[in-house]
C-alpha cells in the first residue's frame, strides 16, 4: 500500500513537473513570436497616473528593441479617450519619448501625470468649441495616438518643456497657465499657449 501511494505521488509529481515544464516551454517559445525579448535586453519602464480617470500604470513596455504586445495593449487602454472610453493604438515611439524625457531629467523612476492621452475626433472637436479652451489643434496628434499632455511632479513645466525640446523628437507645446507640456512624435516644432487647455 505504501509502495502504491509512493508510486502515485511520484507519478503525480512527474505529471505536474511535465505540465509546468510544458507551460514554461510554451511561454518561452510563444514570447518571442508575440514580441517578447530575451531577458538580457534593457527594460524600459513607464509609471503614469491619469489625472482624469485616477488610474495608475507601472509597466515594462519594451525589452531591448522589442515592444511587448500585452504592455502596449495596457498602455493603449490606460491612455484611452476618457470622455468616450474609445481606445486607439499608440505609436510606440511616443512611449520612448516619455522614457527619454525622464532619463534626461535624471528621474527615470518618476511618475508621469497624464493630462490628456488619446482623443477621438468628437472629443477634439468638443474641446475646440469650448469658449475657455482654444489651444486645441483641428488636426491634433492626440487623434492619431501620437501625443500626450504631461506633468511630472517636482519638475517645473518650463524645465519639462526645455528637456523635451532638447530631444528634438517631435512637437512640444508649452501650456504655462494650465501647467502641462504637450509632447508628440510628429514633426519637430514648438509652440506656447498662454490660455487654458486640456
Amino acid at each position: 500500500m505504501r509502495k502504491l501511494l509512493s508510486r502515485k505521488l511520484a507519478v503525480a509529481s512527474a505529471t505536474v513537473a511535465v505540465m509546468l515544464g510544458m507551460s514554461g516551454l510554451a511561454q518561452a517559445t510563444e514570447a518571442p513570436a508575440a514580441g517578447a525579448a530575451s531577458s538580457g535586453g534593457e527594460r524600459y519602464v513607464l509609471r503614469m497616473h491619469h489625472l482624469h480617470t485616477g488610474e495608475n500604470i507601472d509597466i515594462v513596455y519594451r525589452i531591448g528593441n522589442v515592444y511587448l504586445p500585452d504592455a502596449m495593449a495596457k498602455l493603449n487602454y490606460f491612455l484611452r479617450d476618457h470622455r468616450t472610453n474609445d481606445v486607439s493604438h499608440y505609436d510606440p515611439k511616443e512611449f520612448d519619448l516619455l522614457h527619454s524625457v525622464l532619463a534626461k531629467l535624471g528621474k527615470p523612476n518618476s511618475v508621469i501625470d497624464v493630462v490628456c492621452g488619446y482623443r477621438t475626433p468628437w472629443s477634439n472637436n468638443y474641446l475646440r468649441t469650448r469658449a475657455a479652451v482654444t489651444g486645441v489643434a483641428k488636426n491634433s496628434k492626440h487623434m492619431q495616438a501620437k501625443a500626450i499632455d504631461i506633468r511630472i511632479p517636482g519638475v517645473s513645466t518650463s524645465k519639462l518643456r526645455d528637456v523635451a525640446l532638447s530631444l528634438r523628437e517631435g512637437g512640444v507645446g508649452y501650456y504655462p497657465v494650465s501647467q502641462f507640456v504637450h509632447v508628440d512624435v510628429g514633426p519637430v516644432r514648438q509652440w506656447t499657449f498662454a490660455g487654458g487647455g486640456d
